[in-house]
């Protein structure tokens, strides 16, 4: 079968073994899958010497072989991959186990793929093939940061540094749809106005500028910040005495110097989140469907297309997500 691996050093279409299910997996034929920044640093974290690995995290396709003691799930079946595995229910932190699909497990980037049969879940019906092929991962993570970290509520303010990644987009639609107030930034004017004018937010300011003079006025209940330390204290200026950051990536640097004695003062409550259980995962789907939320798409990419894409998502040119077409 065809796949886009990493392999001593350099990313590549290759071909690679057909996976066999054993008796409690399942294997998917791959329609759609998509990219996430995860995939842009696997590679150094792996070094130049490992041999090829299938990159990817999401991924939605058709059941083609079911092990023998595998229930409720048969041949035919259209679903999604939840890319967190080995975490059945909620609780503070991952268990023990627990990784995230595409490495060191083989990933979505390949026609086939075998996974145990917990991680896979039924397509959502109003999605197409190309968003559900997107969803699991950042939709996911935006899920459990959102409500499960960050408890947010009709009426209260959220602040969103960064708009226009996956997850960044998902929080903005959960957020909209329950009834929140929403505030994002971007260096890109027009990251802005599509964030107002497609997604809803209620205002949309310029990460460059100044934060505290733009949102004079606002009560900020809770900032989700992905970006680390060039918006960690900056997000913390503006936010409400007594109010929450939660914090799921650093895509700048992951350390930041903290002012202690102005953040116990101010009884900020600092929050870690990453990915989420398959009890979120389900519940996850349940409120898109609910509400008729679909993943914006930036562009999509044949398979043999990979490194083109790959190179989109490191310039941060799109706005949502990028989807790889594994069955033409």
């Amino acid at each position: 079968m065809k796949a886009f691996v990493y392999e001593y050093g350099k990313l590549k279409l290759k071909e690679m073994s057909t996976p066999v299910a054993k008796v409690d997996e399942v294997v998917v034929k791959l329609k759609v899958s998509g990219l996430n920044r995860r995939d842009l640093y696997i590679p150094n974290r792996l070094g130049p010497d490992k041999e090829a690995l299938i990159l990817g995290s999401d991924g939605a396709g058709v059941i083609e072989h079911v092990g023998a003691e595998v229930k409720d799930i048969n041949v035919g079946d259209e679903v999604i991959i939840n890319p967190a595995l080995r975490w059945e229910k909620n609780s503070d932190a991952p268990p023990a186990g627990f990784d995230i699909l595409g490495m060191p497990d083989h990933g979505t980037f390949a026609e086939r793929i075998v996974l145990a049969a917990n991680q896979v879940e039924k397509k959502p019906a109003h999605l197409t093939w190309e968003q559900s092929g997107v969803l699991g991962l950042a939709a996911l993570t935006a899920y459990r940061a959102t409500f499960t970290k960050g408890q947010l509520q009709k009426g209260q303010t959220l602040f969103v540094p960064g708009v226009g990644s996956g997850v960044a987009t998902f929080i903005v639609c959960y957020a909209k749809h329950i009834g929140a107030r929403v505030i994002v930034t971007s260096r890109s004017e027009e990251k802005r106005e599509h964030a107002l004018k497609v997604l809803g937010v209620d205002k949309a300011i310029d990460t460059n500028g100044d934060w505290q003079e733009e949102l004079k006025g606002e009560t900020i209940d809770l900032v989700i910040d992905s970006v680390g330390e060039a918006t960690f204290n900056r997000s913390l200026e503006v936010l409400k005495q007594g109010g929450k950051i939660v914090v799921f990536g650093a895509t700048t640097d992951d350390t930041v110097q903290l002012n202690l004695r102005e953040f116990f003062y101010g009884q900020y409550q600092l929050i870690g989140s990453t990915m989420g259980s398959r009890e979120e995962f389900k519940a996850m789907l349940e409120f898109i469907a609910t509400h008729g939320i679909y993943p914006e798409i930036a562009k999509s990419f044949p398979l043999e297309q990979a490194e083109a894409a790959f190179q989109m998502l490191d310039k941060s040119e799109q706005f949502g997500k990028i989807a790889l077409l594994i069955e033409k």
